[in-house]
């Protein structure tokens, strides 16, 4: 379903995205900085034209340890140069790590650190990107743009195309887990040898849904109006109930708080039954012919949780690199999407998405992103 964009009203640049991997460029941030001492090993690796399973598969072989023992804190995207962390296992040591010669993959240092790198254990990703085909006034756009985009409450926090699957049919596998039986009518769950590939077309369900509400609430206007009932994020802290509508409504243009929206399951924090924002939940659900006992017979595989619906763009810098090119620099936390922020510039498609192109979100229980598992 087409998503809205906060900035509707404003052009966009257009162009193509993506000609050539050198034109997205991702730095990880990572959580921590490695202590150089402990058993195993930090490795900063840059990779391009692999994705993050790829690359990991080549550095385990050359040093001869398992794939899933490689750590990583979040996949990265296939056509593209990006930098991220990894981890090694003992006994392999930095002086192995900083001596391997692979192609597409060069490792810029290694340090020793007292334990995995587990996924999620990022800050964020610094993103450049670079677009071509703008015409003259693109730089112009983009920035009038990012002027909004980087006051609170920020971007809407939709999931990626990355989220559904390459056919985009995830999510409708999960409806049918929902109802007892699998994607092509067999019973759910028989003969699988665990439940991963179901928590995955889960969580596709549960990102539709959470894209769905998401873009009633921009639609209506509210995406910085709170309404009685709200689960609201303090940043940097923890997730309270919305009983000043007013006076949260003010926190939220501040960017003291967050807008979260409902990630459906079990365990999920949901609005006070009757309020608001219990209203809009339900219409969500009532529209999938669903409701809020639908997800108690996976409660196990889908959990649920909260998602901040927006988050906030830091340190933008827009950049004419030549007669109808520009570069984008922008950092976005873990979890979020540069594709989310790419509709917004645009305002055409980016293109075609990379399933592989994911970060997972460290406050998403149903984000099943970690290969290491």
């Amino acid at each position: 379903m087409p998503l809205p964009l906060r900035t509707a009203d404003l052009p966009g640049v257009g162009g193509r995205f993506r000609q050539q991997p050198e034109d997205f460029v991702v730095h990880e941030i990572p959580a921590y900085p490695t202590t150089g001492q402990g058993e195993h090993v930090f490795a900063h690796v840059e990779k391009r034209g692999l994705t993050t399973p790829a690359m990991v598969g080549a550095v385990a072989r050359a040093l001869g340890v398992r794939d899933r023992d490689v750590g990583v804190a979040g996949m990265k995207d296939r056509h593209a140069v990006t930098r991220q962390w990894i981890s090694l296992p003992p006994p392999v040591a930095p002086e192995q790590v900083l001596a391997l010669a692979l192609p597409d993959v060069t490792v810029l240092a290694a340090l020793r650190h007292g334990h995995k790198l587990r996924t999620g254990h990022l800050r964020g990703n610094r993103f450049t990107l670079v677009l071509r085909g703008v015409g003259s006034d693109g730089a112009a756009r983009a920035e009038a743009i990012l002027a909004v985009l980087t006051t609170p409450p920020g971007i809407p926090n939709y999931y990626g195309e990355q989220r559904f699957g390459a056919a985009g049919d995830n999510a409708a596998r999960g409806r049918a887990l929902l109802a007892g039986t699998s994607a092509d009518g067999a019973p759910a769950g028989r003969g699988r040898r665990d439940g991963r590939h179901d928590r995955l077309m889960l969580s596709a369900l549960q990102s539709e849904l959470f894209n769905t509400w998401l873009a009633a609430r921009l639609s209506a206007g509210r995406l910085a109006t709170a309404l009685a009932g709200d689960v609201l994020h303090k940043v940097g802290g923890g997730l309270f109930v919305c009983e000043d509508p007013a006076t949260d409504s003010e926190r939220l243009l501040r960017g003291e708080v967050v807008l979260t929206g409902p990630m459906f399951g079990a365990h999920m924090r949901a609005p006070p039954p009757g309020s608001p924002a219990a209203a809009d939940e339900d219409v969500v659900l009532a529209a999938a012919g669903l409701d809020r006992g639908s997800f108690a017979r996976v409660a196990r595989l889908a959990e649920g949780t909260r998602r901040d619906a927006t988050v906030a763009v830091t340190d933008a810098t827009v950049r004419s690199i030549d007669a109808d090119a520009l570069e984008l620099c922008f950092t976005l936390p873990a979890g979020a999407y540069a594709t989310t922020l790419l509709r917004e510039v645009m305002k055409d498609s980016p293109g075609p998405a990379d399933p592989t192109d994911t970060a997972p979100d460290p406050t998403d229980p149903t984000d099943p992103t970690d290969p290491s598992e």
